[in-house]
């Protein structure tokens, strides 16, 4: 079975180190994915001191998979270095700009992507932390990153000391459109979401939040119209301040 049907987010590390060898190599290797006009417009900054891992945690909530894991990954959009090399090159750069964000953002994820796919095809274990958008500006201060480099992905790295159950997805004809793209009824909500909804571990979690359905605890709890509004002024002002607007 392929590495991708089984594939798990791993919050827990076994006491036993990620080999500089082999996460060069993933790194490296890595760089192989798609780039807008091959100017690959991302950056890695590698976390392995317990210092560093502290200093990083409270911008990911204090999750304690950001100072547990050997290895902490914080994959940036960068248009910093082709910027210098435009004018080392008597050419003048004019990527201060939201497109310019975009693009180096898509970079930045598509580069994460595949080297999660290369980490786990050997053995290694995971977590795509979310947060990194919430309080980019924590994350740029302890980084130093400068302008035009703007943090968009953080992986947590290190071998499996857990093996936990296969999460739940919609089925693949609830997301390919045909041609063009067909809007959902009620029905197609219903016949999508149900399954979803009656697992029993979803069901646990609207009954002890006392929430009448598992939209709710989307809306109400964990994204926030307030909370959603709040990040996002806060990541706009970042990319302000990264010269991006």
């Amino acid at each position: 079975m392929k590495t991708i049907n089984t594939r798990r987010s791993i919050r827990k590390y076994a006491k036993k180190e990620v080999g500089e060898e082999l996460l060069n190599k993933l790194l490296s290797e890595a760089a192989r994915t798609q780039t807008m006009g091959n100017l690959q417009l991302y950056s890695v900054v590698v976390t392995r001191s317990d210092e560093m891992k502290a200093r990083l945690a409270p911008a990911h909530f204090n999750q304690p998979m950001v100072t547990e894991a050997p290895v902490v990954l914080t994959i940036c959009a960068d248009y910093n270095r082709t910027s210098i090399w435009c004018r080392n090159r008597k050419a003048e750069p004019g990527y201060d700009n939201m497109l310019s964000f975009i693009n180096a953002a898509t970079d930045a994820l598509l580069y994460t992507q595949t080297f999660c796919n290369l980490a786990e095809e050997e053995g290694l274990g995971l977590c795509f932390l979310g947060t990194t958008v919430y309080m980019p500006q924590m994350i740029i201060d302890t980084l130093q990153l400068p302008e035009l480099v703007m943090p968009v992905a953080t992986i947590t790295l290190g071998w499996p000391a857990e093996e936990p159950a296969l999460s739940d997805r919609l089925p693949e004809e609830s997301f390919i459109h045909s041609e063009k793209y067909s809007n959902y009824s009620a029905a197609d909500i219903d016949k999508y979401y149900s399954p979803k909804e009656a697992l029993p571990e979803n069901q646990e979690f609207v009954r002890i939040n006392n929430k009448e359905t598992l939209a709710q605890i989307f809306t109400d709890i964990r994204y926030t119209k307030k909370d959603c509004e709040a990040m996002s002024e806060g990541f706009i002002e970042a990319l302000k301040r990264q010269k991006f607007m």
